[in-house]
């Protein structure tokens, strides 16, 4: 099998204890960077403000979206990605609490990737994160858009 390059994961998330499981569960095979609010997410796929060299901020290969964020929440800015012909590419899962019907129908409406709800045992998150982690680090294929 081919040797693929690792990707890097953008971990929109303003809870630190979410953030820690997520990063444990995902850093010895990743690079994860993580903004903790919508519009910094939105600054660093967009390669605005503090994140212009994309030397530096590379473009994500999964983005991991919180909903309820400072800011912007994070259907605005799945919404925002998903419109742009220079991001839209980027797979995002949307990794909430949020359990309600009308935000995974938004989620899905503005092309989530999936929908996560966080468990709220530490066990049970911690494994859903290394089975995320396997599938699209691991089993998932994107297409190589620089050929």
């Amino acid at each position: 099998m081919k040797k693929r390059k690792p990707m890097g994961i953008l971990l929109v998330e303003d809870d630190d204890d979410h953030a820690e499981v997520v990063v444990r569960a995902l850093s010895p095979k990743i690079q994860i960077r993580r903004v903790a609010d919508g519009e910094e997410a939105l600054d660093y796929v967009f390669h605005r403000g503090n994140y212009t060299d994309p030397a530096v901020n590379p473009e994500p290969g999964l983005i991991l979206l919180d909903i309820r964020l400072p800011k912007m929440n994070g259907l605005d800015v799945l919404k925002t990605v998903k419109a742009s012909a220079e991001a839209r590419h980027i797979p995002c899962v949307i990794m909430t609490t949020s359990e309600a019907e009308r935000d995974i129908l938004s989620a899905y409406r503005y092309h989530a990737n999936s929908y996560l709800v966080k468990p709220l045992d530490f066990i049970e998150f911690s494994g859903m994160m290394r089975a995320l982690g396997e599938y699209w680090l691991e089993w998932n294929r994107k297409p190589d858009l620089k050929s």
